[in-house]
């Protein structure tokens, strides 16, 4: 279980090298992507709070980036935040997310991105549920639900 200080590490020191990765102009993100997904994902946009379609959906599956499809996080370790966003305790895997220091907005925060294609998803905060104590505040038009995927636990 990755904690605050792992995430701190790896925004400091280097992140966890993601099983393969994917490249495409902007040009090409263009295309795939709508223009509010394009906005968030490769400009490091926000959506307005409460406005996600994902924000209040609590449906098993896994939610994949919006723009390599890569697997981020699973739907049991989603939870109600109170925040306006989708929010997760942990990654589905510790190479998922990449980790970067955001100092915008006279604030230091920990940005989270895909880290098999850098795509924008959010931030971490420390003031998550036990046991791991961290908040995943992501963007909804950053993920997709595949509510297709089997169990395999």
């Amino acid at each position: 279980m990755l904690t605050w200080k792992d995430l701190i590490n790896f925004a400091v020191n280097g992140n966890p090298i993601p099983e393969r990765r994917v490249e495409k102009t902007d040009a090409e993100w263009r295309q795939q992507l709508t223009p509010e997904q394009f906005r968030i994902t490769r400009q490091k946009g926000t959506e307005r709070p409460h406005s996600g379609a994902l924000c209040s959906i609590y449906d098993e599956g896994q939610y994949n980036c919006i723009c390599c499809d890569t697997p981020l996080f699973d739907s049991t370790i989603k939870f109600e935040s109170g925040s306006g966003w989708p929010s997760f305790t942990q990654p589905i895997k510790p190479n998922a997310i990449k980790y970067e220091k955001d100092a915008s907005f006279g604030m230091v925060r920990v940005e989270v991105m895909c880290n098999t294609c850098d795509a924008h998803l959010g931030h971490v905060f420390p003031d998550g549920p036990e046991p791991s104590g961290l908040r995943y505040c992501i963007n909804s038009e950053s993920m997709q639900l595949d509510s297709k995927v089997e169990e395999t636990k």
